[in-house]
């Protein structure tokens, strides 16, 4: 893969100022990219703004106040840069919202703000930039699912779990649609993220399986990493670890099988809140 491959590429990430969002931002520009990144969290805002002020190259970073879930707030941010920039070339719909609590317990207002942030905003998104990849004969659109819209095992949130399910199926049958097209879909599914807000503040540990302790979490840049492969490689599914795959085969074909196993033992014990140990290369 070429240092700058993405050199005069357009690129825009949202839920881009913290975690996943944040180092793929990063590794696009690393890449030659002109990122624009947007989030909600003001906080989240301005520590990545000092962050990108002592990088290479703090030019090739902007930064927006976004609410994604409000269609016409979106829709304004992505018609702003593409009036100004004259286009979009990649285009990273990441943003979530995330409370991982049972269905009984969890208020319908957070189910829909779920799927607002997390499904909604990507077709608000591809609606918004995809007519003009589809004119310039250029584009890259990446969704976020995850391997919790893939294996249902309990524990985790039934609407966090609908709304991942949703990007999957979306994007699937949008690559479907695009096949043959200059512009190419691709859809990434992490496993366990360690190190970002999603455990330290919305997610108990105890709420993933036991077995999740012997498994190593991936950092945010591993991720972000396979992110910017996957552009270069134009690869239409990217699972992040690989291994995630054998999971995925073991639930289609034995699904109780899987639940029983992550059943025994109980809850995780470690803190997933934390940064994860950087493997050795």
């Amino acid at each position: 893969m070429a240092n700058e491959f993405l050199k005069e590429h357009v690129c825009v990430v949202t839920g881009g100022a913290q975690g996943i969002g944040w180092a793929t931002a990063r590794k696009l520009a690393a890449a030659g990219g002109t990122v624009h990144v947007c989030d909600i969290s003001e906080e989240h805002l301005a520590a990545a703004r000092a962050q990108a002020a002592q990088l290479p190259w703090p030019e090739r970073l902007h930064f927006s106040r976004c609410d994604v879930s409000n269609r016409g707030q979106l829709e304004a941010w992505c018609a702003g840069i593409l009036k100004e920039a004259g286009r979009v070339d990649v285009l990273i719909n990441n943003a979530a919202f995330v409370r991982w609590t049972d269905v009984l317990e969890m208020p319908v207002e957070e189910v829909e703000k779920t799927m607002q942030v997390g499904f909604n905003a990507i077709v608000y998104a591809t609606k918004a930039v995809l007519p003009s990849m589809l004119a310039n004969k250029r584009g890259y659109i990446v969704n976020m699912g995850s391997s919790a819209g893939r294996v249902f095992v309990g524990g985790s949130s039934a609407a966090y779990s609908a709304m991942k399910a949703a990007v999957d199926g979306y994007t699937q049958t949008l690559q479907v649609e695009l096949r043959g097209s200059p512009v190419h879909l691709m859809l990434v599914r992490p496993g366990t993220v360690a190190g970002t807000d999603f455990f330290r503040k919305h997610v108990p540990s105890s709420r993933m399986p036991r077995m999740a302790d012997f498994v190593p979490p991936l950092a945010p840049e591993e991720v972000a990493e396979a992110i910017v492969q996957g552009l270069a490689r134009r690869t239409p599914i990217v699972d992040v670890p690989r291994s995630l795959g054998m999971i995925y085969v073991v639930f289609q074909h034995a699904p109780n099988v899987m639940r029983w196993l992550t059943r025994k033992g109980g809850g995780a014990q470690s803190d997933f809140g934390q940064a994860p140990v950087k493997r050795a290369s």
